[in-house]
């Protein structure tokens, strides 16, 4: 019993080590090869066909030079305003995200003041997150969208995986060219065209905001892409674009 029960266990440790050379090799072949898709993409399409019959995707890859540096520096600013400087994870905003769930979390828990009526019944508040650019990356590339500890761990092993072999230009235009920008719009020449019928070299500082914003929840911007708070978030990352070191 105990002599299966350590074979098992081998066998376990094996597949948990092939798994992340598998891994290490997939990243390391892109420093040199444009990823044709990401699991998130996939599942999406997949998503779409199940739902529809048919899957609308717009996407065309595009090399780092033909993305305004506009667009850079208003999706750093809006997502990841230490890009440049960390080491794929940013400690201290996960700890500033973490406190403002809890606060969240507290303040959906207290009873409503007088003359105010209660949330609605199964609200919950909304959580922030703190996932830099290379996590989002990393969780968009090769994992679900499940959250559990342990699919937590390998999106922090492949976040270090990615800054180790790839440089913080190259993150940045995988990233740019894979990150969905509304239903079936994914990457930045697409969303230049979708929205504004401009290729993504000639975005300006205006409309590179306004894709900045969308980024946290396209499909939901992408019904209200002109509203006041999409108007109102966007100034304030076009304030915010002159500060961006770009890598």
């Amino acid at each position: 019993m105990m002599r299966a029960l350590a074979r098992l266990l081998g066998l376990l440790v094996v597949c948990a080590i092939s798994l992340q050379v598998y891994f290490v090799l997939r990243v390391a072949a892109m420093a040199v090869i444009d990823p044709q898709s990401t699991t998130f993409e996939r599942s999406e399409a997949w998503r779409l066909w199940r739902e529809r019959g048919v899957v609308p995707w717009s996407q065309s890859w595009v090399a780092e030079g033909a993305i305004a540096d506009n667009l850079k520096r208003a999706v750093i600013a809006s997502e990841d305003a230490a890009f440049a400087e960390h080491g794929g994870i940013d400690w201290e905003a996960i700890e500033r995200a973490w406190e403002r769930n809890q606060r969240a979390e507290s303040s959906a828990q207290r009873p409503p003041a007088p003359g105010r009526s209660a949330p609605a019944r199964g609200r919950v508040p909304k959580i922030v997150g703190g996932s830099t650019i290379t996590q989002q990356l990393a969780k968009n590339l090769f994992l679900s969208g499940e959250r559990t500890l342990a699919r937590k761990g390998q999106e922090f092993v492949l976040t270090w995986t990615l800054e180790a072999l790839l440089s913080k230009r190259r993150i940045l235009e995988i990233y740019l060219n894979h990150v969905e920008w509304g239903e079936g719009v994914f990457g930045a020449q697409a969303a230049a065209r979708h929205y504004f019928r401009i290729d993504a070299a000639r975005l300006g500082v205006s409309p590179s905001a306004r894709l900045a914003v969308m980024l946290p929840a396209p499909k939901r911007f992408e019904r209200l892409p002109h509203s006041a708070y999409v108007a109102g978030r966007a100034a304030t990352i076009a304030a915010r674009m002159g500060d961006v070191e770009l890598p």
